[in-house]
């Protein structure tokens, strides 16, 4: 008896654990993002992470100047106006070097 459950046991740690959809598929999914607002003046660029990129907690990541990653939630206005001022920013570097 013991010899089966040691074996059926062994069984149960070698298999691959299913996968579930929906979960954090991706490798670089926040897995919380912060409430409390980021200073925008450390932050260089940002991306989104959505659910349709397979993540299940969607998020704006800041780059901060120092190459750390920071999850911040998408409906905040303290993200919204980091956003709308590196977008300001990114436009005017593109209209001085064209």
């Amino acid at each position: 008896m013991a010899l089966l459950l040691t074996l059926s046991l062994l069984v149960l740690w070698t298999s691959p654990a299913p996968t579930l959809s929906g979960t954090n598929d991706a490798e670089d999914c926040c897995l919380s993002v912060t409430q409390n607002p980021i200073p925008g003046y450390i932050i260089r660029n940002f991306r989104y992470l959505l659910i349709k990129d397979g993540c299940r907690v969607p998020a704006v990541v800041f780059t901060t100047v120092r190459g750390r990653q920071l999850c911040a939630p998408l409906d905040q206005p303290w993200v919204e106006r980091i956003i709308r001022r590196l977008q300001r920013t990114s436009a005017k570097m593109k209209h001085r070097s064209s």
